[in-house]
């Protein structure tokens, strides 16, 4: 097994994880970088992976550091599965639509900053509609319920006093 740290190194923010074993490469929540502007840029930088390449995503909690570039992902080609426990599931089918919203009113102020310096408009990281669809591919499993990711590898999502669990 390999682990690849990508975000949530030397800050608290951005948790992102690539673990390559068995012949698969499955990615460790999947967040946005929030703070500073200087920070908040690295939301728009590429994904320094092949998002068609990564066989499953494993979701550790709804919090937007872990979860909100879920939809920047699947916009991006992933429709591989989300998997995550069905509480976090649930809080991500409000949390992710509403950050895209967020997303949205916010590249609208930026935009027009933007123009004012003569530079080109931006997108948004992500649409409200963008997470909606994101949401599909989310597959809820239960707090120690064993899954099978590959004969090789099985995961178990068990409470580490940082999730909510229901």
């Amino acid at each position: 097994m390999n682990i690849t740290f990508l975000g949530a190194t030397k800050t608290v923010t951005g948790s992102n994880f690539l673990l390559e074993g068995a012949g698969k490469k499955i990615l460790i929540d999947c967040g946005l970088y929030q703070g500073k502007a200087a920070e908040e840029r690295e939301n728009y930088e590429d994904f320094p992976y092949n998002v068609q390449d990564i066989d499953f995503l494993l979701l550790t909690h709804a919090h937007i550091d872990h979860s909100g570039k879920i939809p920047k992902l699947y916009v991006n080609g992933y429709r591989n599965p989300v998997i995550a426990t069905k509480a976090t599931c649930d809080l991500c089918s409000i949390m992710l639509p509403d950050s895209g919203h967020i997303q949205e009113m916010e590249n609208e102020w930026k935009n027009r900053k933007r123009i004012r310096k003569g530079l080109p408009e931006r997108p948004p990281l992500y649409t409200a509609q963008d997470a909606i669809d994101s949401i599909e591919i989310f597959k809820p499993v239960n707090y120690d319920e064993i899954i099978e990711l590959t004969p090789e590898i099985h995961v178990r999502y068990n409470d580490a006093g940082h999730m909510l669990r229901i």
